[in-house]
């Protein structure tokens, strides 16, 4: 009997060995760290988790990103099912800020060769900043206090280095994959996914042990939305959009009927406003570009010769360097953009604005309103009763307080019905 018994479970144990191993869930990060990363990694575990993959390797090359996305991320990590790898690779990617976060809270920390991790200082950690500094200040060593302790939590939850999390954040300490795995800030280095998987197998995580040898990487790609927003969720995009809100509202304003131009600057402004609720922006900088769309209609109006028009050229250059200047690598605006915005925008204002300004104050030239100021000349004798003109090719009624000879030139003062009010211009 206990032959059979061991007959059985041989079987039994050959059978499981023949049965080929989970697969490999993969995703690959490039770029900053948004809503649409936050929203790709979670997506990604819970698909990995329906599919009960052996462990999900997120592939990531990072300048860092915002808080509260790396926050999503983190959090999702802890409550993941699915063991989690981030591998920082290939050679020559960083895990920068928010990618130090990421990397160390996940179940596996792995780096390829010639690689590097840290500089964690929270610059892109402020989601909106005023421009007084003391306040700001403040607020930066708030963050600073808050970055370190997070990072410091997550560091003794993984059972890794606590002490060099700390300076990654508070002296912005960053060091390359060899000295990371010396340090045992990371677990292990390897130089491409397959090496990364045979050295992670049977490593035990959560009770279970990983069986990774031999498995098939199966990638996660981003869906069409991620993809969209990844590549919208961007300061260029928000301040293509706050230009074509101000373009469209104003140009609007000065051209009144035109419908198409308010329509498109109101849909820019709301989708801009939404955007300026996620990400890093300064409202210093936000004020200098209000007060040179001020200067900018000003000038149109008072005789100042350019001065106010040079005044908010130079705000608005300013308002658009100030606008992303608290946020970290990634979520910075180039002065490829600022540069022709500021340009394209005195532009705007001098020649499309003010021209319709300009058109809208201009003297009307047909019609009733033109009337007053041309001449006529009387037909017949024209009192305070009545009398009979020659105004432009018709015969008028028209009334005069001093009395006018015929044959004389009359000034038309008014127009009331068929009548016109005039003077004598001898």
């Amino acid at each position: 009997m206990k032959r059979w018994w061991f007959i059985l479970a041989g079987g039994l144990a050959l059978t499981a060995a023949s049965l080929p191993a989970a697969d490999v869930g993969l995703i690959r990060i490039n770029g900053p760290i948004g809503p649409a990363t936050a929203s790709y990694v979670s997506r990604a575990l819970d698909v990995a988790g329906a599919r009960h993959d052996a462990c999900l390797v997120i592939q990531l090359d990072t300048p860092g990103g915002l808080l509260d996305s790396t926050k999503e991320i983190v959090q999702k990590f802890y409550a993941s099912p699915v063991p989690t790898v981030v591998y920082v690779s290939p050679s020559g990617a960083s895990a920068g800020s928010a990618g130090c976060f990421i990397t160390l809270a996940a179940d596996v920390a792995a780096m390829a060769p010639n690689t590097s991790i840290g500089a964690a200082h929270p610059v892109s950690m402020n989601p909106v900043s005023g421009g007084a500094s003391q306040p700001d200040e403040v607020m930066r060593q708030k963050l600073e206090n808050y970055g370190a302790s997070f990072i410091e939590t997550i560091a003794e939850k993984r059972g890794r280095n606590v002490e060099w999390a700390r300076a990654a954040v508070t002296q912005s300490a960053a060091i390359t994959a060899e000295k990371a795995l010396d340090t045992k800030v990371i677990d292990l280095i390897a130089p491409d996914v397959p090496d990364l998987l045979r050295q992670i197998d049977g490593r035990e995580i959560g009770g279970h042990q990983l069986a990774t040898a031999g498995a098939t990487v199966v990638e996660i790609p981003m869906i069409l939305r991620e993809k969209i927003f990844q590549a919208l969720w961007r300061p260029e995009v928000m301040f293509l959009l706050m230009l074509v809100a101000m373009y469209g509202l104003i140009g609007e304003l000065s051209h009144p009927g035109a419908i198409l131009p308010g329509v498109t600057g109101a849909i820019a402004l709301i989708l801009m406003l939404y955007m300026a609720a996620v990400l890093p922006v300064n409202l210093a900088g936000f004020a200098l570009i209000g007060l040179a769309v001020l200067l900018f209609i000003i000038d149109i109006f008072a005789p100042t010769h350019g001065i106010l028009t040079g005044g908010g050229i130079i705000a608005f250059f300013l308002g658009a360097i100030m606008l992303f200047d608290h946020a970290g690598p990634g979520f910075q605006l180039s002065l490829g953009y600022i540069i022709p915005g500021v340009l394209l925008t005195a532009a705007f204002f001098f020649f499309v604005v003010g021209a319709g300004l300009r058109a809208q104050m201009q003297r009307t030239t047909m019609g009733r309103e033109a009337m007053p100021g041309k001449t006529a000349r009387t037909i017949t004798r024209v009192d305070a009763q009545a009398g009979r003109v020659w105004f432009e090719g018709e015969y008028w009624w028209a009334v005069s307080e001093t009395p006018v000879e015929p044959d004389q030139l009359v000034e038309v003062l008014a127009v009331q019905g068929l009548t016109l009010t005039v003077k004598s211009k001898n």
